[in-house]
């Protein structure tokens, strides 16, 4: 919190977030895809439901509102690192964990202003157990809808309704090497991947706990940041740059990430 104060000039109002919102470029009724890091936006008064307010504030409910909502503690814990568990540890966390529910599951390692957002009135979040996204306003429903537990970052993906949407990423933040878009920029490239299964737990349509089998690409991440850089070097009239409160933030058309990042990543990955 010390560290907070001290890279604030005045505490942070929902206010102040909304105006600088609108100074960056951020428009009421656009279809915005929100990374965000709470700790960046240094002293904010109220905490994250205010940046929350702020964003639905400017965008109004004619726009439409969207963050990852990921839960990575139904990935498979045979892959897990930061701890790894004990091997003999793997299918009891497989059988044992509660079912994934939409309402309920907690997100895990997207931050603070995810977690509040999904709890909020009017807010939906999609199915699927690992890869969830939730989103409020106008396209809402339609955003996360069938969310299919194939490929969950790709064509059958809030991501790619987005994309059809013409949306915009805002990083408030944070930088392209969490900029989720980027897995659909990987399903879209021309070369071979390989894909990864694993079980778990949702709730079925009889209410009822059941076990599935999510198939996805074997997603990479390591290189978001020089594709990243690229992209800002390459085209740099597609980014926006500006400051909500102390924090950087970039306002990027998400249909022009995911077309560079899939030419990106067919000459750049082996």
């Amino acid at each position: 919190m010390e560290e907070r104060i001290e890279q604030t000039d005045e505490p942070v109002t929902p206010d102040r977030i909304a105006a600088d919102l609108r100074d960056l470029g951020v428009e009421s009724g656009e279809t915005l895809l929100v990374h965000s890091s709470l700790s960046s936006l240094g002293w904010v008064t109220g905490g994250a439901p205010a940046v929350v307010d702020a964003l639905m504030a400017v965008l109004t409910p004619e726009g439409t509102l969207v963050m990852p909502t990921h839960s990575s503690q139904y990935t498979d814990p045979e892959v897990w690192e930061n701890p790894p568990v004990p091997d003999d540890w793997e299918e009891t966390i497989r059988t044992e964990r509660p079912p994934y529910r939409p309402a309920v599951t907690p997100t895990w390692n997207v931050g603070a202003i995810p977690e509040c957002f999904r709890t909020y009135p009017e807010v939906h979040r999609s199915r699927h157990p690992t890869y969830s996204f939730a989103a409020w306003g106008a396209d809402a429903e339609e955003i996360v809808a069938d969310h299919s537990f194939e490929n969950g970052l790709g064509e059958e993906s809030p991501l790619a309704e987005i994309y059809e949407r013409d949306g915009r990423i805002l990083m408030l933040g944070t930088e392209f090497d969490t900029n989720t878009s980027f897995h659909l920029a990987e399903h879209r490239a021309d070369r071979e991947q390989e894909v990864s299964t694993h079980e778990t737990t949702v709730v079925g349509d009889d209410g009822d706990p059941e076990m599935i089998t999510l198939e996805h690409l074997s997603y990479e991440a390591d290189d978001f940041a020089d594709a990243g850089e690229d992209f800002e070097n390459d085209r740099p009239e597609a980014v926006t740059r500006g400051t909500v409160g102390p924090a950087d933030a970039r306002l990027v058309s998400q249909r022009a990430v995911v077309d560079y990042g899939t030419e990106w990543f067919e000459k750049n990955r082996e």
